[in-house]
């Protein structure tokens, strides 16, 4: 029998991505940070945000809950499930290819994490607000490709047993055609956006986080859209990023312009990241994918909230 679904609306108040990964910790290794850790983290964060976005539902996840409940901070969390592959996919650049018996096994693990993300947002409705079915598992370029129908019965699994609103995060081209049927589904759309993946300049930067909202927006009427990712990575070794359109000032000029335009607007947005992740991508130090944070791995104030955080670290303000 479904769950009772409540009303609801979208809340409002600054938004970031955290994922709490430091050196020699990685979800892949299931080495995860520790509740120390964790504290230390979101007692950094709840000095300037009041929503937070998780994105699987592993023990990293669970440890932010505790902490979030136990140290009452005032967040409230968008809770997402990892979904992995269960088809191959050709067409990603870097490789997307297994076994059918790995794909099997990624089904199955993708039904467990969908039975952790409903018992984690019932033992933490107070600050569990909304859920996410799994993030980038349609676009053409993912290396964990899930087929739509598949993506619409685990939504359906989700919203009948939760009454928390349910979405999926997804780059904003799926959503522009092949997601249609996936977003009558859900109670909302999320939306990641990314000019300098896309070898936009910062003049033009936010014009095309623009389009790229109000078109998704104009294609779902009726339908309420948060952007669920967007940032500015501060280094590059050019794979996929010109390094010369990478750097600390873009960084700060960008979410400058991102928190104007969309506070002004009211658009629900989470920030792309709080914190450097060293375990992304290649091994390479200055692999894109490893420096997004607003903050460096070691916690330090990145030239974009040194002005926030420069009395906590001893930072002389940039500005």
């Amino acid at each position: 029998m479904s769950v009772k679904r409540m009303p609801w609306t979208l809340p409002r108040g600054d938004a970031i991505c955290y994922s709490g990964y430091r050196r020699g910790q990685s979800p892949g290794q299931q080495c995860y940070p520790s509740v120390a850790e964790i504290r230390e983290d979101l007692l950094i964060l709840a000095r300037h945000w009041k929503h937070l976005r998780l994105y699987d539902c592993s023990p990293h996840a669970e440890r932010v809950l505790e902490v979030v409940r136990r140290e009452r901070l005032d967040f409230k969390i968008l809770l997402g499930a990892y979904i992995g592959a269960e088809m191959n996919n050709f067409g990603c650049p870097w490789g997307a290819t297994y076994s059918e018996e790995q794909l099997r096994a990624s089904t199955r693990e993708n039904d467990a994490e969908v039975g952790r993300l409903i018992d984690l947002a019932r033992r933490y409705p107070e600050i569990v607000w909304a859920v996410a079915v799994g993030n980038e598992s349609t676009v053409d370029w993912t290396d964990h490709f899930v087929p739509v129908p598949r993506m619409i019965e685990l939504v359906r699994r989700v919203k009948d047993a939760l009454r928390q609103p349910v979405t999926f995060c997804e780059n904003y081209v799926p959503w522009q055609h092949k997601l249609a049927d996936l977003a009558a589904e859900l109670d909302f759309l999320s939306v990641h956006t990314y000019p300098v993946w896309e070898y936009k300049h910062i003049h033009e930067a936010i014009h095309h986080t623009k389009d790229n909202y109000y078109g998704i927006a104009a294609r779902y009427p009726g339908k309420p859209v948060v952007i669920s990712e967007a940032g500015w990575t501060t280094n590059s070794n050019g794979r996929g990023i010109e390094p010369h359109n990478t750097s600390e000032e873009l960084q700060e000029s960008y979410y400058g312009d991102l928190m104007a335009w969309t506070r002004a607007e009211g658009i629900l947005t989470y920030v792309f990241e709080a914190f450097d992740e060293p375990w992304k991508g290649s091994a390479d130090p200055l692999e894109p994918e490893k420096h997004w944070g607003l903050f460096t791995v070691d916690r330090k104030p990145k030239r974009v909230m040194q002005r926030l955080y420069g009395d906590l670290f001893g930072v002389r303000d940039a500005g």
